[in-house]
């Protein structure tokens, strides 16, 4: 497991009776994780005295029961800021797992010892983007969300990154890699963290089991003939890391010489000093 240890704005305080308390910078969160299936810590007495909660509903989704939250709040992850806040569906803007995957991207960023030019798909609010873009990359991040590529430049301005090469794309991710084959456009490193589930805006709708494997093959157009590194990571429970290396393997695998690795991401739990799974990663790292 790749587990995201080097966090001071953010703990697992504990988990258990599908539930996690969270400390965020200053904030105390409890939400929902069906991972947790043990018993909680009685001796942790952050249950006691949460900021917000989230309550899921029996018939889907659910609701924030805010207590004492900011609208908006943020917390560091080296010299990185994100601007947080609550969302529908129990979530706040990051996943704090991804840290672990930050932490590889600046390792081969900065170790690549040449300019190094980066694809992030399906970027969210620009956690990957964020990271490579301060190794030294320049970077093409690209979401479907009009709000989320905004929140992604907040979250760019906040960490100083401002002026630094990235370009911000509002484009469904498909249509937008075939633009730039035809445009003879090529990246070093491709990111990409597919959704489980999703539906276009003209109601086409995508199913990660069905639907992720054409779509890396499709995304194997745009990348060098250096590569540097291909990275994908899923939260759905029918994507096994296993899964996911094997797609590299026949992918990225057979165009260019490198190592496939795949794990499950995790966070430290304070209380148990065990690991609670969050998804999972794979990565094809290019032969030097």
């Amino acid at each position: 497991m790749w587990i995201a240890d080097r966090w001071e704005d953010y703990a697992v305080l504990d988990c258990g009776g599908g539930e996690k308390i969270e400390r965020w910078g200053d904030q105390l969160l409890q939400r929902p994780d069906p991972q947790a299936i043990w018993p909680r810590d009685k001796d942790c007495r952050a249950w006691g005295r949460p900021n917000a909660i989230y309550h899921r509903s029996s018939a889907g989704g659910g609701r924030w029961e805010i207590r004492r939250l900011p609208a908006q709040w943020a917390i560091r992850y080296g010299g990185l800021t994100f601007q947080l806040k609550p969302m529908r569906f129990k979530h706040t803007g990051l996943f704090p797992e991804q840290a672990a995957n930050w932490d590889f991207i600046d390792r081969m960023i900065r170790g690549a010892g040449r300019a190094v030019s980066v694809l992030n798909l399906f970027a969210y609010t620009g956690g990957a983007t964020l990271a490579a873009a301060h190794a030294g990359a320049s970077v093409c991040h690209v979401d479907a969300s009009k709000g989320m590529v905004q929140w992604a430049r907040e979250n760019a301005a906040c960490s100083g990154l401002a002026d630094r090469p990235i370009r911000w794309i509002v484009d469904d991710c498909k249509k937008f890699i075939q633009r730039e084959i035809r445009r003879g456009h090529r990246y070093d490193a491709i990111i990409m963290d597919p959704p489980s589930y999703g539906r276009g805006p003209a109601g086409e709708t995508w199913k990660i089991e069905q639907d992720v494997a054409a779509f890396v093959e499709l995304a194997m157009g745009v990348l060098s003939d250096r590569p540097l590194f291909v990275l994908i990571s899923s939260y759905s429970t029918g994507l096994a890391p296993s899964v996911m290396q094997y797609l590299l393997g026949i992918t990225v695998g057979r165009r260019a010489a490198g190592h496939i690795e795949a794990q499950e991401l995790g966070l430290p739990v304070e209380s148990t000093g065990l690991a609670l799974p969050c998804g999972s990663s794979a990565r094809f790292i290019a032969r030097n």
